[in-house]
Order: structure tokens, then C-alpha cells, then sequence
């Protein structure tokens, strides 16, 4: 019997040790297995393409619309201003602050900072009417589609949203991890993810406009506002830092776009937008 029981204890203290042993040599869960909790910045910077649009305006003395107006953006191109804190406002910027609420989804408020220029060398149909307190542009335009203004010059009109088409968001966003398809073996070391989202927000843009020749305005106001769908790839770098590329496509409605000093005068105009994004940032925990 005591033989027995020598037995039996020494197949439990045999036991022990090993589950003991496997625990201690167990590998710590990696940091970027888990997403939930962390919260995460990013920078970086944009190209930007819209389409045509008709632009209403309307004050003191006329009204009238601006058919099928071309515009584009101010590219920067690599240029230290992106990471210059006296310049960052001069190129076309794309910020972001997060919270990851479970592994997989995200809440952020961001801002887009775009810049939209009408296309001068353009010739664009005309509606309406402007009176006589403007001279050089008075006149009744029929709705013919044949009437037109040439904008070549810029004394009737110069229209910029250039510092900048500032797009104000909240974005929901879903990443996921597919390094194993990848077979990479540390996440903690370089880790790729999808991503993909949608948002919508206000614009807070800074209109620079010269109408019928009347003094310059360049103010910011709140115009309008947005919606937005993207989707890219997220970058992990050694657990904390990541680089992203993603490609953002969405609707802009500003019914309330102010393009002089008086209050009587505004404009309005909605489009379609395209960017293609590159960004910069860190994740972390507090």
C-alpha cells in the first residue's frame, strides 16, 4: 500500500511540475493581437478630385446660377510644410483621433482639409439676373442653355475654397488583421490590416471669393455638410506606429456658402468628392 501511494504522489508531483513548466514558457499574448481600448492619431495628406457643379448666387440686386463649374485642388507634393507646425495649414492635410470600442471597430473625429479652386480658363452657361448697381455684368441671362459668361479674366468671379474645403467628421471604421495571408510570424513587428468606413460631418470652409467685382471676401463660415465611405490598408510598425493608404469618396452640400461682407449675399453648390489619402500615426493605450 505504501508503495502504492508513493506512486501516485510522485505521478501528481510529475504533474504538476510539467503544467507548471508549460505555463512559464507560455509566449505573452502579443500587443497587437487585441485592438479594444486603444486609441489612435494620425497625419497625413490628400489629392483631391470633384466633380462639376452648378453654383447659385444670390444678394443685393442679382441672382443667378453657374452651370457645369470645373474646379481642382492645390496639391503640395512632399514638402516639409506637412510636418511644419507654423505651415501645416498650406497643403491639403487629413487628421484623425480614434478609439477602438471592440477589436474590430473604431469611432474617430477627424478633419479633411481640402482645397477646391474653380477652374478660371473656363467659359460656364449662365441663368439669371444682374442689375444695374453692377455695370459691367447687368443683365437678364434666358435659361437657353446657350447663354454664357467667360470667367477667364476673373472680374466676374474668382471662387475658392482654399484655406480650405475643411470637412469636419465622425467616422465608424472596421479593421482587420490579414498578415496570415501573408504568413508573417510577429504581428508586434510588422502587422497588415484592411480597413473600411463611413462618416459625415459639417464644412467649416474658408471661401475665398471676388464677385462682380465687389471687395474680396476670405472668412471661415459654416456652409454645409457631408458624407463620406473609405477603405485602405493600415501598416503596423513594431506594435505602435503605422502607416495607412486609403482611398475616401463621398457628397458635399453647401447651402450656405458666404462670399461677401454683406449678409444678403451667398452662394450654394453640392458635388461629389475623391481623395486618395496617405497618413502617418501611432496607436497607444492609457
Amino acid at each position: 500500500m505504501k508503495t502504492i501511494l508513493k506512486i501516485l504522489f510522485l505521478c501528481l508531483l510529475f504533474v504538476s511540475v510539467t503544467v507548471v513548466g508549460q505555463e512559464t514558457i507560455k509566449a505573452p499574448e502579443k500587443y497587437t493581437a487585441h485592438n479594444k481600448g486603444k486609441f489612435f492619431v494620425t497625419w497625413g495628406g490628400n489629392r483631391d478630385k470633384f466633380t462639376k457643379s452648378d453654383i447659385h448666387f444670390k444678394g443685393a440686386d442679382y441672382d443667378f446660377t453657374l452651370y457645369d463649374v470645373k474646379s481642382h485642388d492645390v496639391p503640395k507634393g512632399w514638402h516639409v510644410d506637412y510636418i511644419n507646425p507654423t505651415r501645416m495649414s498650406i497643403p491639403q492635410t487629413n487628421f484623425q483621433l480614434g478609439y477602438f470600442i471592440t477589436d474590430h471597430y473604431s469611432v474617430s473625429i477627424g478633419e479633411d482639409h481640402m482645397k477646391y479652386v474653380m477652374t478660371q480658363n473656363q467659359v460656364a452657361i449662365i441663368k439669371g439676373n444682374i442689375g444695374s448697381n453692377y455695370p459691367d455684368f447687368a443683365g437678364t441671362y434666358p435659361n437657353n442653355g446657350v447663354s454664357a459668361i467667360d470667367l477667364s479674366d476673373g472680374k466676374f468671379l474668382k471662387f475658392e475654397h482654399t484655406n480650405g474645403l475643411n470637412y469636419v467628421n465622425i467616422n465608424v471604421a472596421r479593421v482587420d488583421d490579414i498578415s496570415k495571408l501573408f504568413r508573417l510570424p510577429n504581428t508586434d513587428k510588422f502587422q497588415i490590416n484592411i480597413t473600411e468606413g463611413i462618416g459625415g460631418g459639417f464644412l467649416y470652409p474658408r471661401t475665398d471669393a471676388t464677385l462682380l467685382g465687389m471687395q474680396r471676401h476670405d472668412e471661415f463660415h459654416v456652409a454645409g455638410y457631408g458624407f463620406d465611405a473609405k477603405a485602405g490598408f493600415n501598416f503596423i510598425i513594431y506594435k505602435y506606429f503605422f502607416l495607412q493608404t486609403q482611398i475616401k469618396g463621398g457628397y458635399i452640400n453647401m447651402p450656405n456658402i458666404q462670399t461677401t461682407y454683406r449678409d444678403s449675399d451667398s452662394a450654394s453648390q453640392h458635388f461629389l468628392f475623391f481623395q486618395t489619402i496617405v497618413n502617418v500615426g501611432a496607436n497607444f493605450r492609457i
